[in-house]
């Protein structure tokens, strides 16, 4: 079972609570706070494998959630971090985030890993806390939220070169015979239902690899026939061998073939036309292929290459490969994704800082207090303490979120909410 896309639900582990704890032992006088802080959450981490063909182990395993990390404990120990979850996945992974649609990695080598989902860094224990002016603070952080995420994870085959083509134009007997690939092949449309790699070597001893992909027919890149299933498997190839049927053993005509495919090429997001192309005039040894390739020569004329080979008697298989080797020698890699698709870690250029909060006020008068920061304040903050209470109150103070619902109207009793959380305004 050949499985390339799938979405799952992904979820980091919790940091670790800080502790509230007491040094206590005997012939040691001035005790003090010696809570310790809580271990990070487990991150998910995701891990190219070559020796990996399919994203099948994710396709029955659509929920990962890694471990959180443990809270401290007295005497100043610090929690264990939780271990983190390693995904593997085949080489040619891509993971994007499913409500932004932007490349969270791209993994393309061997080893190569990349973090999906960050844990949650551990809360501070009260250890931490103590002043000159409070010797004795009732207050530790509790962990933070490890990141959840719903992403799309795509596998995206690593080729140096793809064929293209109508179905049964001879795709896959020319990867059969020119490589160790042993694709289906039978005398029906769509034999070939998901990607055959190989390795080719030419006669001179350079080598690339080669994938056979699905056959595409008119309206492919708006999802007809196998459509963007096919399509995705072409982005990372440097070179296009466009297969045709020179023989028109099935009625069509060789040239109207050839455009069909280009248009669905140009169609598809990745600029596929670009890339170099060499045309495969296949099936020189039946009846009819001489009279249509000149008609087609004449019809595209002299700028596009043609290569003419009969994949089934073997005939001028080596010119072809000599001829792909050295395209391939002269063409660099394609970028296969603009820069503003990708999550960005750093930024190098001044933006201004959003708001930290907004308030709204509800059908019922209660003030909503909404913000990235405000949240992470509030999941901060035991509220099992009155410490933390209090610090939680400082901190939206100094936030400015006090002076803004005085300008919005608030009176001593009205309520306010953030998140789940509900208090009654105190002046």
């Amino acid at each position: 079972m050949f499985i390339d896309q799938v979405k799952i639900k992904i979820a980091a582990g919790d940091g670790g609570n800080g502790a509230v704890a007491w040094r206590r032992e005997k012939y040691i006088s001035n005790g003090g706070p010696a809570g310790g802080d809580g271990g990070h959450g487990g991150s998910i981490i995701f891990v190219a494998d070559e020796g990996l063909t399919t994203l099948i182990d994710l396709r029955f395993n659509r929920v990962l959630t890694a471990k959180p990390g443990e809270n401290g404990m007295g005497k100043g120990m610090h929690g264990k971090n939780s271990d983190d979850l390693i995904v593997k996945v085949p080489v040619g992974t891509i993971v994007y985030d499913q409500d932004t649609n932007l490349i969270v990695a791209d993994l393309t080598e061997n080893n190569q890993r990349a973090i999906i989902a960050k844990g949650g860094r551990g809360g501070r224990g009260n250890i931490h806390f103590a002043t000159p002016r409070n010797t004795a603070p009732e207050l530790a952080e509790n962990g933070g939220i490890g990141q959840k995420r719903e992403i799309r994870v795509e596998l995206k085959v690593l080729a140096d070169v793809g064929l293209v083509g109508f179905p049964s134009v001879g795709k896959s007997t020319l990867i059969s015979v020119v490589s160790a690939a042993k694709p289906k092949i039978a005398a029906y449309h769509f034999t070939t239902l998901v990607p055959n790699l190989g390795v080719v070597r030419a006669p001179d001893g350079r080598s690339f690899i080669m994938a056979d992909l699905p056959g595409l027919i008119q309206g492919a890149a708006e999802g007809a026939g196998l459509g963007h299933q096919f399509l995705r498997h072409i982005e990372r190839t440097r070179v296009i061998l466009h297969v045709i049927d020179m023989a028109g053993s099935e009625g069509r005509d060789p040239y109207e073939d050839f455009m069909t495919i280009n248009n669905e090429l140009g169609q598809y997001r990745y600029k596929l036309l670009e890339r170099p192309q060499i045309v495969v005039a296949n099936k020189m040894d039946m009846e009819g292929a001489e009279d249509n390739l000149k008609k087609f020569k004449d019809q595209v004329g002299e700028e596009v290459e043609v290569v003419e080979i009969s994949a089934f008697t073997r005939q001028n298989l080596d010119q072809l490969l000599y001829k792909t080797a050295d395209l391939l020698a002269n063409t660099p890699q394609f970028p296969l994704y603009d820069e503003d698709e990708t999550e960005q870690s750093v930024v190098y250029k001044f933006t201004p800082e959003e708001a930290p909060f907004a308030i709204d006020q509800d059908d019922a008068g209660v003030y909503v207090v909404t913000g990235e920061r405000v949240e992470k304040i509030l999941h901060q903050t035991d509220f099992n303490r009155e410490a933390s209470v209090q610090r939680f109150a400082r901190q939206l103070r100094q936030l400015g979120v006090d002076q803004a619902l005085r300008e919005l109207g608030v009176e001593d009793g009205d309520l306010v909410r953030v998140m789940d959380f509900e208090f009654e305004f105190k002046e």
